[in-house]
């Protein structure tokens, strides 16, 4: 039964797809994939038969228009994209138009390049009483950023800030937090190639001195900014520790020891 499926390919490493996506490659007798961000290797699981295209040169309307003449052709489809497909996926500009034509469509989820980012750094992105949000955004570059949403008005929290897309505007990212108030000393991973067998880099520095930093590993796309209060916490002396695993605390799985 024909059907365009959106599957999440993860963020660079192909054994970080999920279970069912890899099922689906599996079983797909179409795939197209964003070639430019995920890697030809998480299509190594499809048919001998299976047709196999790369969009990294195509518009939104090639895309579309390769989607549906697959799909009438009564195949099973998949457009295989980076990370999660709902996250800077163009998820629904796509699906609009498939919708339109009738074709029935779903979408498997898959590991957003923040959290493969913060696994390669050993980094948590909360942590009690220090911060308990993830904000996941990028800063305004060709695409405006809605009312309320600049980086300084979000940075203003002073939680944990994943930036997509901004490694070429790091300079206004620096700017931005420390116009939030972030001190210029406050810790900043940058992750590029987020899990991509030896092509993963990561580099650490502060806010004054992170760009510098990246212009001299030549960082200057597929890279995740990590701005938060919890860098580094592997080596802080203390840390707060989580009430679930407090043996003074009582969840519904286990009373509280009244002896410690």
């Amino acid at each position: 039964m024909s059907k365009v499926w959106f599957v999440g390919a993860g963020p660079g490493d192909p054994d970080l797809i999920t279970v069912k996506g890899r099922d689906l490659i599996a079983r797909a007798d179409a795939i197209l994939f964003a070639g430019s961000l995920v890697s030809e290797a998480a299509t190594r699981w499809a048919k001998v038969n299976c047709v196999i295209a790369d969009s990294k040169g195509m518009t939104l309307e090639e895309i579309v228009v390769w989607l549906i003449a697959q799909a009438q052709a009564g195949k099973m489809v998949i457009r295989l994209q980076t990370g999660d497909p709902g996250l800077y996926g163009a998820l629904i500009e796509m699906v609009q138009p498939l919708d339109v034509a009738g074709i029935d469509v779903g979408v498997v989820p898959g590991v957003s390049s923040a959290m493969a980012s913060a696994a390669a750094g050993v980094e948590s992105l909360t942590l009690p009483e220090v911060t308990q949000t993830v904000i996941l955004t990028r800063i305004e570059g060709r695409t405006p950023m809605p009312e309320g949403e600049s980086i300084e008005q979000l940075a203003a929290h002073h939680c944990t800030l994943c930036l997509f897309l901004s490694i070429t505007l790091l300079k206004k990212v620096q700017q931005a937090l420390l116009d939030a108030g972030w001190s210029p000393e406050a810790p900043v991973l940058v992750v590029h190639k987020a899990s991509w067998p030896d092509e993963e880099k990561i580099i650490r520095g502060t806010i004054s001195d992170i760009r510098d930093r990246c212009k001299q590993e030549k960082i200057n796309s597929q890279a995740m900014i990590i701005a938060s209060p919890t860098i580094g916490a592997r080596h802080w002396p203390e840390l707060k520790k989580s009430k679930l695993y407090d043996a003074r605390f009582t969840h519904r799985f286990r009373r509280a020891d009244k002896q410690v």
